[in-house]
């Protein structure tokens, strides 16, 4: 559930951005009746949907940053560590810019929502879920480490890391972990 929940995470500037694009301002005329508000409602759902789902993806992000607050497990000390920040824009470039450029309407739509289904049930799989643009963008960063009993571990961290540093991790797949010092 976690990975998933990440994945959304990662989604959170993409659905905000369809939230502004799809939007339709539509004039009042000076009163909130029900017919207004009906014809509100269908004209943007689409942008409200996106909107809610950004939401979601910070409820999650919310859940993250507390939940590392409170770690408790014994450190893990760092014996060998890459940057693996690159990783971020791949994600960015790759996945959600294109989806800028569609249309959200019909086939268009569907097609869109079933990609992401599909990107997201591969990326939960492969376990890549921590290439996470919105991440980046709130300041983590990413780490391939070596502890002194496991090889080839993912941190997700927002303070730098080096070599030697000893973190509070919470385990969010078999090799990924949110960690701080």
């Amino acid at each position: 559930m976690k990975k998933i929940q990440l994945y959304i995470v990662s989604l959170w500037l993409l659905f905000f951005l369809v939230a502004i694009k799809e939007f339709v301002l539509i004039s009042w005329h000076f009163s909130v009746t029900s017919e207004n508000i009906k014809y509100f409602l269908a004209t943007n759902t689409i942008s409200l949907t996106a909107f809610f789902l950004s939401l979601l993806g910070l409820f999650f992000y919310m859940r993250f940053a507390y939940a590392l607050k409170g770690s408790t497990k014994l450190p893990k000390e760092i014996k060998k560590i890459e940057d693996q920040n690159y990783e971020h824009l791949a994600f960015l470039t790759t996945y959600i810019i294109p989806f800028l450029r569609v249309k959200l309407e019909g086939k268009d739509l569907l097609v869109t929502i079933l990609l992401l289904i599909i990107i997201g049930a591969i990326f939960v799989k492969t376990n890549l879920f921590y290439k996470n643009p919105t991440l980046a963008l709130l300041g983590y960063k990413l780490y391939k480490v070596d502890t002194e009993k496991s090889n080839g571990l993912i941190f997700i961290s927002r303070q730098n890391l080096k070599l030697g540093d000893k973190v509070h991790h919470i385990l969010l797949s078999d090799n990924v972990y949110f960690v701080k010092l």
